[in-house]
Order: C-alpha cells, then structure tokens, then sequence
C-alpha cells in the first residue's frame, strides 16, 4: 500500500484518545476502518507503513503518536451457524461488542458465556486476550476464528489448538501479531455446549447470589449477577477514563503460594489445574497502599485497586510512571512481579 494511494476507507491524522477508554492523547497516522473482510486484502503486503490492530480501545495505552496504520475492526454481524445434539455454534464480527454478545446470546436461550458479561471490548479482541472471569475464560467457549494475513491477503483460520491459550494469553500476543498487525481477526465462533452447568464458586460472585437468595441460578440471572458485581467494583470509562483490570493476576508456584500464605493469611489464592497458584494482584496492590492513591493525573481507582484511572488530562508517560511505581511497590513487599495487560502503542 502506497502512500497517495490509500483507499477511501483510509483516514488520515486520526485524534485517538476518543478511541481508547484511558482517553489518553495520541494521533495515528493513518487509520482504516474496516467493516469488510475484503478490505483488509487491498491494504496487505510486505511494504508500507507500520500496522497494528484496534478494536474498541478499552485495552490500550497511548504513549503518545502512531506513526503508522491503525485497523480499526468494525466488521459487524452474529448469527447461530449450527447446531447438534452437544452445542449451538454462534459467529460474530470481530467488531461486535462483546457484552452485547452475551447478552444476544442469552436472549437466544444459548447458554454458557454469561460469566463473561460485562467485559469491555470486540469480540476481536476477546480471544487475543483470552478474556476471562469468574472461573470462565474465552478458550473454553472458542472453536475457531478467521483472520487476514496481512502480508499475503488470504484468509485463515485458526482452531482452539492453533491459538494456544494460556491465562490472558494466546498465540497472537506470544507473536506479537496484535502489534504488528500480522493477523487480523474478522469472525469468531463459539461452541456453547447444551449441556450446560452453572459456575458459581468464584466468591464475589457466590456472595451476590446468596444476597439475591438465588440458589439454582439460571444463566441469566448469572450474567445479571456478575453485572452487578462488576458494576460496582469498575468505573464507568465514560465517566472515569480507564482500562479496566490494568494488571494480570499473578500465577506463582505452589512453593510462593504457601510462602505468602504463611506470611499473610488472608491472601487470597486460586489453586490452579496444574498445581500452581494464582493470586489476586488487587489485592496485593491494595496492601501496598495503593488503593485510592494517585500519582499526579492518575491514580488506582479507590473502589478496586486493580483499575488504573486517568483523572483527567493525563499522559501515556503518567501512566507508565504509576505501573513501574505500583510494580516497584508490590515487588518490594511480596517478592511478586505484577505485569500489564493492556496493549502500549
């Protein structure tokens, strides 16, 4: 793709902090909007400027500029594909919205991604991340994805093994292909099996069933619950720029789990299926003091420490300051690293 060239669905110097949730200042370049597959085959190759993936922004720090080509996914659409005696098989867009997913899916009578609800992004972005809460992560609903290479134009598609899901982890961020726009993802397809069971044993979301006195939750009610939860843990970016859960939950061995668990009981710990054990990084940001505690412009939100919020006006290097602060802190006290899980243009 030839600069002087570029298709009508290319725009130019593109202001994009109204495109991020941590609204932080930045322009691209170039930016392409993409609501067809098709489209992403008449700006591959080789050559050109450099390429990166945007969904919705909600996991994304600004640094500042983008010298480059931004794809924003806006490829819409969802539809049931199949269905056997095990599953329902449902297809969406990369740019549908996820929690709008969820939610249509339910609606259907389709369950098992009520867990899910309430995350922030595309249905894009969802298996890059491998997005997951209360005890569901994407790769146990995926069955496979399509998506552009962009150095040649063709399509491929991806099965759960060829993605190699891991926690909030997956092949294109072990590539690094969501930073260099190797692969763009235009459909997924989910398997929602009939046979389904109700999870529930994650605390927060256990606590806010037993406060509605539901006993046998329905899908439904799951995913009204986990909103719930969610809502009043997680501020709303329209209202309080951030981007959402800013670090991963650290998953240590079993050896460190029991270290910290004899030194701080209290310590909240999930064993995991490989005899690891995972702990919750807000809590350990929160008894590092900061919970509610700002550094100039930002701050970790004061109602759940794993949030990183932009009080207004900050900058992708106030951001940065604050993570290698927190980082700095945790280490010191807990003998644990803490990494990010947002995407740094």
């Amino acid at each position: 793709m030839a600069d002087g060239q570029l298709p009508d669905f290319v725009l130019r110097d593109v202001e994009l902090s109204a495109r991020t949730t941590l609204a932080l200042p930045g322009r691209a370049t170039l930016l392409a909007e993409i609501t067809a597959a098709d489209q992403l085959a008449q700006l591959a190759g080789s050559g050109g400027p450099r390429r990166c993936i945007l969904g919705d922004g909600s996991n994304v720090v600004l640094s500042g500029d983008f010298d480059g080509l931004l794809l924003h996914m806006a490829i819409s659409g969802r539809e049931l594909i199949g269905e056997d005696d095990q599953a329902w098989y449902v297809r969406a867009g990369a740019g549908e919205n996820w929690h709008q997913l969820v939610t249509w899916t339910l609606e259907q009578g389709w369950p098992g991604l009520e867990n899910l609800a309430w995350i922030p992004g595309t249905v894009g972005a969802a298996p890059i991340q491998n997005i997951g809460a209360y005890g569901l992560e994407v790769a146990d609903r995926f069955l496979s994805l399509e998506a552009c290479d962009m150095l040649t134009g063709k399509t491929r598609r991806l099965d759960r093994a060829a993605c190699r899901f891991a926690y909030r982890d997956s092949v294109f961020k072990q590539q690094g292909w969501h930073l260099d726009g190797r692969l763009a993802i235009t459909r997924v397809t989910f398997r929602l099996p009939k046979a389904w069971q109700a999870l529930t044993g994650y605390a927060d979301l256990a606590a806010e069933l037993a406060r509605q006195q539901i006993a046998r939750p329905s899908a439904r009610e799951i995913a009204a619950a986990v909103i719930a939860v969610r809502s009043r843990k997680l501020p709303d970016p329209a209202v309080l720029p951030n981007a959402g859960s800013f670090f991963h939950n650290p998953v240590v061995d079993a050896a460190v789990g029991e270290r910290l668990a004899s030194a701080y009981p209290k310590v909240p710990r999930y064993l995991q299926a490989d005899g690891r054990v995972k702990l919750a990084a807000g809590w350990l940001i929160e008894q590092s003091g900061w919970k509610g505690r700002d550094l100039g412009r930002v701050g970790m939100y004061e109602k759940q420490a794993l949030v990183l919020v932009n009080r207004g006006g900050a900058r992708g290097e106030e951001v940065v300051a604050l993570m290698k602060a927190v980082q700095a802190d945790v280490r010191e006290r807990f003998g644990i690293e803490l990494f990010p899980e947002p995407v740094f243009l």
